[in-house]
């Protein structure tokens, strides 16, 4: 969350720079600014009272000390009732934080200056692709021009090869929960592998978390309370299904201080992942476009706020790796303000080209959290000044498989059958799906 700080010193800046997250928040940032007022009237007044109080006490232990023990019982009468007024204060001031709090997690983290303007998805800027520029922009382009009428959606070839049951998973589960089946559920460890793989290489250090996780952790990343309705709730126990693996790898951080030189932590992770996708429908959740659950590799870094920029670069080249690798077109969106999440200050999504349905899938978003979950967390870094400062916090899929899957299904398929890029063939054991 933004920090009192920030607010105090530009309370207009921050209306302005929320405004292209199309946020108001002229009246919560004018609400905290009272409470903040009050909030430090009240902390000077109980100051005053704990100097009064010890003052107070050295006179009764000089009192007693000379046996004057009924002015020392009429002083102590005065600290009985100073007590009280400083209990009210206590009090007054806990009321007054947490009202500031409530507020400060309803409004969302500040855009960063090159975050463009817009409104939704159609506004965001294509910053890079291994396309042409037009073609990356209107979403035309096709591996296989010959071959394109012949292309069939990924959902029709796991049925032909019996690769995934998405009728099998409705009756176990529901819609959304799919059954991989012999290839297909190689295919899938061998994309998880790979990923792992890639970022051990890179410098990523695995964490194998939980895949549920308490209320805390959601409020410290920002989950809660933006997007409790997304989220699979486990209401005996008040825990929650993970929507990604930031979650609880971001929370180890939780109410830690570390030290500069420990800086920046790299952390990698793979998860199942659960989003309820409420108000989901129509083709674009057909097949593995959207699911309920489904297997992803988070990659999740902490970093001082002079460095987090080049992190940022970092974790978007790798994940740019990983898409040439595969052989997949690809191109990179910065996101605009209209369309970024709650909580990032700016964030990159990766898309990659389904051949078959004729549009760009969302494999990957990258983002910079700047200090925002931080605050939240309180995940702090002791600098070389000896004082503690909050941490940058970094997140981005690396990568989420069901779009991968469903891309290198309907990019490489052939008469011959699915041929596996080169890159997987030493996980799968096979080089074509026939």
């Amino acid at each position: 969350m933004l920090t009192l700080q920030v607010i105090n010193a530009d309370p207009e800046g921050v209306i302005a720079k929320l405004a292209k997250k199309h946020f108001d928040a002229k009246a919560p940032v004018t609400r905290i600014l009272e409470l903040d007022v009050q909030r430090r009237t009240t902390q000077t007044e109980r100051d005053g009272q704990a100097a009064q109080l010890n003052k107070l006490a050295a006179q009764i232990g000089g009192l007693m000390k000379q046996g004057k023990k009924d002015e020392a019982e009429a002083i102590k009468a005065q600290v009985a009732a100073i007590k009280e007024s400083n209990k009210a204060c206590d009090d007054k001031l806990k009321d007054i934080e947490d009202e500031i709090r409530n507020i400060l997690l309803t409004i969302p983290n500040m855009p960063y200056d090159i975050v463009p303007e817009g409104t939704g998805a159609d506004d965001n800027l294509v910053v890079k692709s291994n396309l042409s520029d037009e073609v990356a922009t209107v979403g035309t382009w096709h591996h296989d021009a010959v071959n394109d009428e012949a292309k069939v959606p990924h959902w029709e070839l796991a049925k032909k090869y019996n690769l995934i049951d998405f009728d099998l998973g409705v009756k176990i589960t529901g819609a959304g929960f799919p059954v991989y089946i012999g290839k297909g559920a190689r295919l899938q460890r061998a994309l998880i592998q790979f990923f792992l793989d890639e970022a051990n290489a890179s410098g990523y250090t695995e964490i194998m978390p939980p895949t549920v996780v308490n209320e805390a952790s959601g409020y410290g990343t920002g989950q809660l309370p933006d997007k409790e309705g997304q989220m699979y709730h486990c209401n005996l126990d008040n825990l929650y299904l993970i929507p990604t693996a930031e979650v609880p790898v971001t929370n180890i951080y939780r109410d830690v201080i570390l030290d500069e030189k420990q800086l920046p932590i790299k952390n990698c992770a793979y998860t199942q992942c659960f989003r309820r996708e409420a108000g989901s429908y129509g083709k674009d959740v057909r097949g593995l476009n959207r699911l309920h659950e489904f297997s992803k590799i988070e990659i999740v870094r902490i970093d001082t706020p002079e460095h987090s920029d080049e992190s940022h670069r970092e974790m978007l080249a790798h994940v740019e790796g990983l898409l040439q690798k595969l052989e997949l077109p690809y191109r990179i969106l910065r996101l605009c303000g209209g369309d970024m999440s709650f909580t990032s200050a700016i964030c990159y999504d990766f898309e990659v080209y389904s051949e078959a349905q004729h549009r760009w899938l969302e494999v990957s978003s990258v983002s910079n959290f700047d200090t925002y979950q931080a605050n939240r967390l309180k995940c702090r870094y002791r600098g070389a000044d000896k004082k503690t400062h909050l941490c940058h916090t970094l997140n981005g899929s690396a990568l989420a498989l069901p779009r991968i899957v469903a891309a290198l299904l309907e990019n490489n398929q052939s008469p011959e059958g699915i041929h596996i890029p080169k890159v997987l063939q030493k996980y799968t054991g096979f080089d074509i799906i026939d």
